[in-house]
């Protein structure tokens, strides 16, 4: 009889051994699912602020040095319009701001510009670009007339265009060339 106990015991104590191995095994996933979140989130938070950190040291490179930050932002300038319309190459644009709309009413060129919206002059290619940063969009592209005396009607289109150059109050102007 005792042989008889022991066999249906041990189904018994086998059962029950199964589930404490179970049991062993469902604590060491939930540990190690555990550990790994833990290890996932010291990692996004480690990259995060090493990324925090690497912004800091540029911004404060550029403000140690206006003129590295003015041709950094004329650079961002140009890459966000160079993606919408072609633009000039081998040439820095002069960057403009407009401040005061009312001031260039009777200009063709400013008819549909907004405080703040940007002018990029092109010297060299002859070529103005109104952009406007809010919609990013190009709103107006006009050829430029600058320092030609040949006839009296491009004398008359150097007035205008001067006039655009000479308020100060109407438009900010940054050169991107040093």
């Amino acid at each position: 009889m005792a042989a008889e106990d022991r066999k249906t015991k041990s189904p018994e104590v086998s059962s029950s051994a199964l589930a404490a191995k179970a049991r062993r095994r469902s604590r060491r996933r939930r540990k190690m699912l555990l550990l790994s979140l833990l290890v996932l989130i010291l990692a996004g938070t480690t990259g995060f602020f090493a990324y925090k950190y690497h912004q800091a040291n540029q911004q404060a490179k550029l403000e140690a040095n206006p003129k590295a930050a003015a041709a950094q932002q004329i650079n961002d300038l140009v890459d966000k319009v160079g993606k919408l319309v072609v633009l000039p190459s081998g040439e820095t644009p002069t960057v403009a701001t407009v401040t005061d709309i009312s001031k260039l009413k009777g200009q063709a060129f400013f008819a549909p510009a907004q405080n703040g919206d940007k002018v990029l002059i092109y010297t060299q290619a002859k070529k103005a670009v109104l952009y406007r940063p809010s919609q990013n969009k190009v709103i107006e592209i006009a050829p430029l007339n600058i320092g030609s005396s040949s006839s009296s009607s491009s004398g008359s289109s150097d007035s205008s265009t001067s006039s655009d150059n000479s308020s100060a109050g109407d438009v900010n102007q940054s050169s991107g060339t040093n």
